[in-house]
């Protein structure tokens, strides 16, 4: 059997590119504070792309399961 489930958390995604791309940037002590803002700015946008991939409208995300083969795929957001 198949089933999806759409999990919704609006701010999850949101949180945690911030945070993961403060801490890459931060590492990057060769660059000034005007440098790593914008740096910021740019890989948190590329990031926020990449993964509309997977998330609808960055909050949704949907996963099939199928207890025959016992696995959980993510569905990309174009297929839901």
């Amino acid at each position: 059997m198949k089933l999806r489930v759409t999990l919704k958390d609006p701010d999850v995604l949101y949180d945690e590119i911030q945070r993961a791309v403060a801490l890459e940037v931060e590492a990057l002590s060769d660059l000034g504070d005007e440098e790593k803002a914008a740096l910021k700015e740019s890989r948190e946008g590329a990031t926020r792309k990449l993964c509309s991939h997977w998330f609808e409208y960055s909050e949704y995300l949907t996963v099939e399961i199928d207890t025959t083969s016992r696995t959980c795929v993510v569905v990309p957001a174009r297929e839901k």
